[in-house]
């Protein structure tokens, strides 16, 4: 072959190669998500990213790129089978001249292939970091928004491991997506170009007394087409043991974090036998998994090892009458090995490829299935919320249980104000039920609400939610924590927590560290500097003594008496510093009474 022509004659075979291949692709892809349960799930994920409204041109213009490098790969590799050709043929001939001529155009193939290679890989790794972090704050958003990371455990069926379906799933989508998609390219392409070098080297075929034009390339195609459905038949159940990998993996180690978050209590109850059948039995299931795949995935690796071994001497064999005759040369007969092998290499692509795909497809079902999931929390009902400036008005407000046993019926109240509400009943009757109602939390249920936006309302639980992070983003949470150490350090005295003064900028885990008691105090403190107009108080006072509830209710009256205040709970010394008490009973009856009269 003419080498001094080949630069040229690769550029135009690129720009050709790279044109059919996007449209071609288009169409596919097209197709794919019009037809296919799997295309479809997959434009779910992808569209966000390749929209240019939405993400602009870049993210295009970097797979083209990708696409580009990868078809490169394909030309060096259709060069190197035909330097493959004129070195053993050089070799045959005993020509120096050319087998040194051969080695100096294997210096220059050799330093674009390790080139190219290293350029595909950074590209590659560029292209998969920015659509993981789009997909990062896609999922994110969608998660966060309308707190659906909340609202979705009120599902039927509520997608399990959000975390692990945020952190792990996504960074596997990205990477297989992108590998599987290069690799089809590649293969096909590949596939194409190395049919037409075959098709060149093969003669006449003897089968059965009976000749075959061009046989190789049929032999080759039947070879590992029957290969590959062989494969797909073995590997099929691959795709839903992956799921279940998946799935066992997640919820064993969501039960180590239980262990980790409770274990004071666990400790209390020595729990550690119940607590370790619980690990135990579910360790049993992924190691039950894990043998499964064990034994499916030898059975396709094994069978894939016996066809790419016979692989190797089957072009040998089809061709060695016509090298022995004399009608090709030693070129010719290594050009064939090395072209079979590529072409069997890429139409075995969807066969080796197939332990890949069974995973990459658990993944898209886990993924769409926690969109669906959130998509499903926006749709659950919420009872109707009005703002206004200040005060809580409720009317015609139905709360029930998720199974539809009533709660509360046509519940009516207004505060306006400065005044206050103690919320009493029996445990079960639905008092912290109520507060998540007005929240908005509560889908079950309807009526009409009336508070000032959320950025001037502020609910205090039993056990007050504690951020990562220093003592001083805890005291402010859920606002930015400010830099004003001497009102941080007014407000820690005020509720008695003069003793973290020193320790504001300490980051820690504050609610494995703090007491109860403190972490309570700690949400006094976080009312005083928020300053909200409606509080909510759930059992906030439950870890104290009843002198430091008095001198905290005491404190808090005084220093926002604007505000409106809802309190549950069960003590009667709560009362004087309520002008109201909403008594909740069973049947979804209830019992609006004034302290004043």
């Amino acid at each position: 072959m003419n080498w001094s022509q080949e630069l040229l004659q690769s550029a135009i075979w690129l720009g050709e190669a790279t044109a059919i291949t996007l449209v071609a692709s288009l169409l596919l892809g097209i197709a794919l998500a019009r037809t296919t349960v799997w295309g479809r799930q997959f434009w779910r994920l992808a569209a966000p990213f390749f929209t240019p409204r939405v993400s602009g041109w870049r993210p295009l213009l970097s797979l083209g790129s990708i696409l580009l490098i990868t078809l490169a790969g394909v030309r060096v590799n259709v060069l190197f089978s035909r330097w493959y050709n004129d070195m053993y043929s050089a070799l045959q001939q005993l020509n120096v001249k050319l087998f040194w001529a051969s080695m100096l155009i294997f210096g220059v193939l050799a330093a674009v292939h390790v080139g190219r290679s290293l350029l595909e890989y950074y590209l590659r790794q560029v292209f998969a970091i920015h659509w993981r972090e789009s997909l990062n704050e896609y999922f994110l958003g969608k998660w966060l928004d309308k707190q659906g990371y909340y609202r979705s455990q009120h599902l039927a069926k509520p997608a399990d491991n959000p975390d692990q379906r945020i952190q792990q799933d996504i960074s596997s989508f990205v990477g297989s997506s992108l590998s599987l998609a290069m690799g089809v390219i590649d293969a096909l392409v590949s596939t194409f170009e190395f049919t037409l070098i075959l098709w060149g080297l093969s003669g006449m075929f003897a089968l059965f007394g009976v000749e075959i034009p061009r046989g190789l390339v049929f032999m080759v195609y039947i070879y590992v087409i029957v290969a590959t459905v062989l494969a797909f038949r073995i590997g099929k159940p691959l795709i839903r043991l992956n799921f279940l990998n998946e799935k066992f993996g997640a919820d064993y180690r969501y039960a180590l974090v239980r262990l980790r978050e409770y274990g004071e209590n666990i400790a209390f109850y020595r729990g550690e036998k119940v607590e370790g059948t619980t690990l135990r039995l579910r360790f049993r299931q992924v190691i039950g998994n894990a043998w499964d795949i064990v034994h499916r995935t030898l059975k396709l690796s094994g069978f894939n090892l016996i066809v790419s071994q016979t692989g190797v001497i089957f072009p040998f064999i089809l061709q060695a009458p016509r090298f022995f005759s004399k009608q090709i040369t030693l070129g010719d007969m290594v050009q064939t090995s090395q072209a079979f092998g590529q072409l069997q290499s890429n139409l075995s692509f969807f066969r080796s490829a197939y332990d890949e795909f069974a995973g990459f497809k658990a993944v898209l079902d886990r993924l769409t299935g926690f969109i669906d999931a959130i998509h499903s929390a926006d749709q659950l009902p919420t009872p109707q919320l009005t703002p206004q400036n200040e005060g809580l008005s409720v009317w015609q407000l139905t709360i029930r249980t998720p199974d539809g046993k009533p709660l509360l019926a046509e519940l009516g109240f207004s505060l306006g104000a400065g005044q206050a509400l103690l919320i009493r009943g029996p445990s079960g009757s639905g008092k912290t039920t109520l507060l998540r109602a007005i929240a908005g939390l509560w889908p079950h249920c309807d009526g009409h609400i009336q508070r000032p936006p959320q950025s001037e309302v502020l609910f205090l639980s039993q056990r007050p939610y504690l951020p990562l992070g220093s003592l001083r983003a805890a005291l402010h949470y859920p606002h930015p924590a400010s830099a004003n150490t001497e009102r941080a350090a007014e407000v820690l005295r005020s509720v008695q927590l003069g003793h973290l003064i020193d320790k504001l900028d300490e980051e820690a885990d504050w609610g494995r560290i703090l007491s109860l008691g403190e972490q309570q105090r700690l949400g006094f403190g976080r009312l005083l500097l928020a300053a909200p107009k409606v509080i909510f108080l759930d059992e906030a006072t439950s870890a104290m003594d009843e002198g430091l509830e008095e001198a905290l209710y005491h404190l808090l009256r005084t220093r926002l008496p604007h505000a409106t205040l809802v309190s549950v709970g069960h003590r009667s010394t709560l009362l004087i510093h309520h002008q109201f008490t909403l008594t909740l009973r069973s049947g979804g009856e209830w019992k609006l009474e004034s302290l004043s009269e």
